[in-house]
C-alpha cells in the first residue's frame, strides 16, 4: 500500500478497512494468508483484541506479524482485560513495535466469551483510554511521569449508529474531544438511521467509517438484531435472505448496495467478515470499488 492511514486519513480517498482475527493458537499462517486476500482492496487491517471476550493471541503479535509482511494495520486494544498499567506499558510496547494506529474500545463483557467466569478489568474505560493516551503523546504517563520518546499514534474509537440513544452520542462527543483521528462504527445495515446518525453528527470533524457485516443467514440477521447493540436490520432485508436461493450471494449484494449508499454519506467503509476474507474482493467490485494501486 502506498502511504501509511494516517496520510490517506487526511485526503479526500474514500477509506476502507477491515478485520484480522489472531488465531485460538500459535500459528500465525492463517491470520497473514487471510490478509494477503485483502491487499491492494483496503488502506488498513484492524487486528482484534480477544473479540467477544473469547481468548485467542495477542494482537500486539499478529499486528507486527503483519507489518512484517507489508500491511498497514491498526491494532485495537480493550480495556475488559487489562488495568492502567498495563494498558500504558501495551501502548509503549506497540508504538516500539512499528504499530501507529490504535483503535480503544472498553471491550465486551467476559460472560459472553468462551471463558465465562473471567474476572473483568474495566479498570478504565474508552473515554479514559483515550484521555492517556492524548497525555502519553504529551510525552507523560498517567501519573504525571515523563516518558522519553512519546508515541505519536493515529487514534480510533467505535460507536452504535443509533442517534436516539442520547448516551452514547454524548460518549461519542466525550472521545471526539479526547482527540480521535477517527471513528469506526458498529455495522449499518439501516441507511434512514445511519443517515440521521450522520445528521447528529454533524458537528463532529473527525472521519467517519461505517461498518459492513455481510450477512450469510436470515437467522445470523436475526441474532443479530437480538443480541448485538447498536444493529438494526430492517425487515425487509431479513425477507431477502430468508427467500434467497443462495443467502450467501444475497449477503453479499446486500453488502454492496449498502456500500454505494454510504459512500455519499461518510468517509469509508470497515468490513468485518464472519470467518474470512474470501468474499471481500468480490463485495468492493460489486460495490464499484477498485483495487488501490500497491
Amino acid at each position: 500500500m502506498s502511504g501509511t492511514f494516517k496520510d490517506k486519513l487526511l485526503s479526500d480517498d474514500f477509506l476502507i478497512t477491515a478485520e484480522v482475527s489472531p488465531p485460538k493458537g500459535t500459528d500465525l499462517s492463517e491470520a497473514i494468508s487471510d490478509a494477503e486476500v485483502t491487499r491492494g482492496w483496503v488502506d488498513a487491517l484492524n487486528v482484534t483484541d480477544n473479540q467477544r471476550a473469547v481468548m485467542r493471541m495477542s494482537p500486539l503479535a499478529v499486528s507486527r506479524a503483519l507489518i512484517d509482511a507489508g500491511h498497514e494495520v491498526i491494532m485495537q486494544l480493550t480495556c475488559r482485560d487489562r488495568n492502567r498499567l498495563a494498558l500504558q506499558s501495551d501502548l509503549l510496547g506497540a508504538y516500539a513495535m512499528g504499530i501507529r494506529n490504535i483503535c480503544v474500545m472498553t471491550g465486551d463483557h467476559t460472560t459472553k466469551g468462551d471463558h465465562p467466569k473471567t474476572k473483568p478489568v474495566y479498570d478504565l474505560d474508552s473515554v479514559q483510554l483515550l484521555t492517556i493516551i492524548k497525555k502519553m503523546k504529551d510525552g507523560y504517563d498517567l501519573a504525571g511521569n515523563r516518558i522519553d520518546d512519546a508515541p505519536q499514534f493515529t487514534v480510533g474509537a467505535v460507536t452504535n449508529t443509533d442517534p436516539s440513544r442520547t448516551a452514547q452520542m454524548m460518549k461519542l462527543r466525550k472521545k471526539v474531544r479526547s482527540g480521535l483521528d477517527f471513528i469506526q462504527t458498529q455495522a449499518v445495515y439501516n441507511i434512514t438511521q445511519f443517515e440521521a446518525f450522520m445528521g447528529s453528527a454533524s458537528d463532529i470533524d473527525t472521519p467517519i467509517i461505517a461498518g459492513v457485516i455481510p450477512l450469510r443467514s436470515a437467522g445470523m440477521a436475526r441474532f443479530m438484531n437480538q443480541n448485538v447493540p447498536g444493529i438494526n436490520v430492517p425487515d425487509e432485508l431479513i425477507e431477502r435472505m430468508e427467500s434467497a436461493e443462495d443467502p450467501i450471494d444475497e449477503g453479499m449484494k446486500i453488502s454492496a448496495e449498502t456500500i454505494i449508499q454510504l459512500k455519499g454519506l461518510c468517509r469509508g467503509i470497515h468490513l468485518m467478515p464472519i470467518g474470512k476474507h474470501d468474499n471481500t474482493p468480490k463485495i468492493l467490485e460489486m460495490a464499484g470499488i477498485r483495487k488501490k494501486e500497491q
